[in-house]
């Protein structure tokens, strides 16, 4: 994968002209905004992305199935290893930057008065639960069994129902 990496280590699933390249206009207006700023934020938003996904139905079930010496215990389940990642690189991309503009670099700049800054950020929250919902029913691009490769057998898709809770 070439997810952004120092060294061995992962950091993020994008980089600083991932993000630039996303919305110009917005580091044109606001010139603050550094390059080390933006990469700390997306690895930030790298590791919400990565809790997120062990916290799916899709990942505990695949977990529990796959691997029975978790023995059905979900305290067991192991973190996403982000060097497994081995699809949809550039889905996971586009998911750290609608991550990094809806939740850290929109709402540090917004004026909350304008309804165009908040719509903006609706805009990127939209765009990652969308990706993210996505991704989490694709369900092939993950390597389970860690040995370069997806098998068929470990392409889980699965199909969420959501629904609203009031």
């Amino acid at each position: 994968m070439s997810f952004n990496y120092d060294g061995a280590t992962f950091l993020s699933f994008a980089g600083y002209t991932d993000v630039t390249a996303r919305d110009q206009r917005f580091f044109e207006a606001n010139e603050g905004i550094t390059s080390t700023d933006v990469n700390d934020l997306l690895a930030n938003a790298s590791d919400r992305i990565l809790t997120k996904l062990k916290a799916t139905d899709w990942w505990i079930k695949s977990q529990l199935t796959l691997d029975s010496s978790l023995n059905g215990d979900v305290r067991n389940v192991p973190a996403v290893d982000p060097d497994n990642i081995l699809a949809r690189e550039q889905d996971f991309k586009d998911l750290n930057v609608y991550f990094v503009m809806a939740e850290y670099l929109l709402p540090r700049v917004a004026d909350w008065s304008t309804e165009a800054d908040t719509t903006k950020i609706k805009f990127y929250k939209d765009q990652f639960d969308a990706l993210f919902k996505e991704i989490i029913e694709d369900g092939s691009w993950y390597d389970f069994d860690i040995d370069g490769t997806i098998e068929l057998q470990e392409k889980i898709p699965v199909k969420l129902n959501l629904v609203r809770i009031r």
